[in-house]
């Protein structure tokens, strides 16, 4: 029996703009995506045969083939000859339904234990084997700082946030992405990020600039729909730099140069009864 430990960290995005549908029914995606210290801890225990089993700290979280951690293990056996026992066990720190790809991030760690065990695959191929997955979970195998085009899968490594503190909010709302897509193709995009603009403030070590450039063309939809999103980012706008929902939400999160502010954010927040989590990026 072989024991292998990973660590999924969360990602969080700097920028997200939807840039139109395609014909395989998804849309074409630019996004900057950061990984932070908020992680998951995964463990893959290795047998030569028995049967495959996946489960958590999180009692709400799928312990079959609907959970992306076992459908990681699944397409990284794909088409090979090995039928190991497989176990899967994780340790939940990232809220689900945040935006913050935590399900991804668990698949991403899954695969990169198994190759570093089995080493059936180079880096493309993983990542191609990643995809079968999920949209993000190429991202979550290499982490840190890239803008994300086409379905997030095409990878560009950029310059990673200057040292600074993240402060997360996660409401007890969970959005849904596909009913979040569809409105926003109904919708007339009339704000995009400045991809440019942000990546020189990243190359700069700009936090300041960086922060005024966050954007997510999802964020004045989900504020809509739920204003505990709206009433989180005034909060963290009232202390940080700059502030964002992430993803398709409902998780928002604030940029901060001092952890002084970044403190006194956490505990306003805190008043709101909502889960929050104070962070580095990585």
């Amino acid at each position: 029996m072989t024991e292998l430990f990973e660590k999924a960290y969360a990602k969080l995005n700097l920028t997200l703009d939807v840039l139109g549908q395609r014909p395989d029914g998804y849309h074409d995606l630019q996004m900057i995506m950061h990984s932070v210290s908020l992680c998951d801890d995964v463990s893959v225990r290795i047998t030569e045969q028995g049967p495959w089993r996946v489960h958590g700290s999180d009692s709400a979280m799928p312990c079959d083939d609907k959970n992306l951690a076992w459908k990681a293990a699944k397409a990284y056996f794909e088409g090979t000859n090995l039928t190991p026992g497989v176990e899967i066990f994780i340790e939940k720190r990232i809220p689900s339904g945040a935006g913050m790809a935590g399900g991804s991030s668990d698949a991403a760690a899954v695969l990169r234990a198994l190759n570093r065990h089995f080493a059936l695959y180079d880096d493309a191929q993983l990542a191609q084997r990643a995809l079968q997955v999920g949209s993000d979970v190429p991202y979550c195998l290499v982490g840190g700082c890239m803008v994300a085009e086409g379905r997030g899968e095409i990878l560009t490594e950029i310059f990673k946030l200057p040292d600074c503190f993240v402060v997360i909010a996660k409401p007890d709302v969970s959005i849904s992405t596909p009913q979040l897509f569809r409105a926003i193709d109904s919708h007339e995009i009339t704000k995009h990020p400045n991809l440019d603009a942000i990546c020189a403030a990243l190359a700069f070590g700009d936090l300041r600039e960086t922060a005024n450039e966050l954007f997510n063309v999802f964020e004045p939809l989900a504020q809509e729909q739920h204003p505990e999103i709206a009433e989180i980012l005034h909060i963290l706008r009232s202390y940080a730099l700059g502030a964002i929902m992430t993803g398709t939400g409902s998780a928002c999160f604030g940029l901060f140069a001092e952890r002084e502010r970044a403190e006194a954010a956490l505990l306003a927040l805190q008043q709101l009864n909502v889960a929050v989590f104070l962070e580095k990026p990585v």
